[in-house]
């Protein structure tokens, strides 16, 4: 099993942030949690928000039990269906949060602007999706800038190899949302790390909104 905690500038509002990592072992080579340990985190703590990263192929199959289990955002991967449009329609309708997730190899430009403007978030994958601890893979920060541009108002998040030594290029790049596992949970000073990487996302939010609006 695994799960993962992310780091969010004030302003997207959630209360108690966690990442859950969802592996069905044919999507991704793992298997981890499903619904059932969902249900038990969302139980066991109270105003949680769970961001649950569905690395599952038919991950239409799973929206209504995540939901039901407390799931507060559902980021299924644009390479596991054929039809994001309706799957957003779906999640949105079960009363989460929608967002997209692409892989390493796969271009921003396979997010349309009809998907972009219908997701609540958008997230860029930095390692190869399915394992822990892997190196981040700076080519992919590109995607996040590609897609800044395009969609200035929705959450872009960043996953995989992010810490305090990966996580500017990723701000300045546009990603306002990063999640961060093994350079929390490994680190000897948990919260350090994540005031590092809170501040340097709000930095460079700080200077987006700055260029915006002058």
């Amino acid at each position: 099993m695994a799960s993962y905690g992310f780091v969010l500038p004030s302003n997207v509002g959630y209360q108690i942030e966690v990442r859950v990592d969802v592996m069905d072992g044919h999507f991704v080579p793992n298997i981890t949690m499903g619904p059932p340990v969902l249900s038990c985190v969302h139980k066991g703590v109270p105003g949680i928000f769970m961001d649950c990263h569905m690395m599952v192929a038919e991950p239409e199959k799973w929206v209504d039990d995540v939901a039901k289990a407390g799931g507060g955002l559902y980021c299924f991967h644009y390479e596991a269906t054929n039809n994001p449009l309706a799957l957003v329609k779906q999640i949105h309708e079960a009363g989460m949060k929608a967002g997209i997730a692409i892989s390493p190899d796969t271009p921003s430009s396979v997010i349309t602007d009809e998907v972009g403007n219908a997701v609540d978030m958008i997230l860029v994958m930095t390692v190869h999706p399915g394992k822990g601890g892997q190196k981040f893979i700076e080519g992919c920060v590109v995607k996040v800038s590609e897609l800044r541009a395009r969609f200035p108002d929705v959450n872009i998040e960043v996953d995989g190899g992010v810490g305090p030594k990966t996580v500017d290029v990723c701000a300045e790049a546009g990603s306002n949302v990063i999640v961060a596992g093994t350079a929390v949970f490994g680190a000897g000073d948990s919260e350090e790390v994540i005031q590092q990487l809170k501040a340097s996302v709000d930095r460079a939010q700080a200077r987006f909104a700055s260029k915006a609006s002058s």
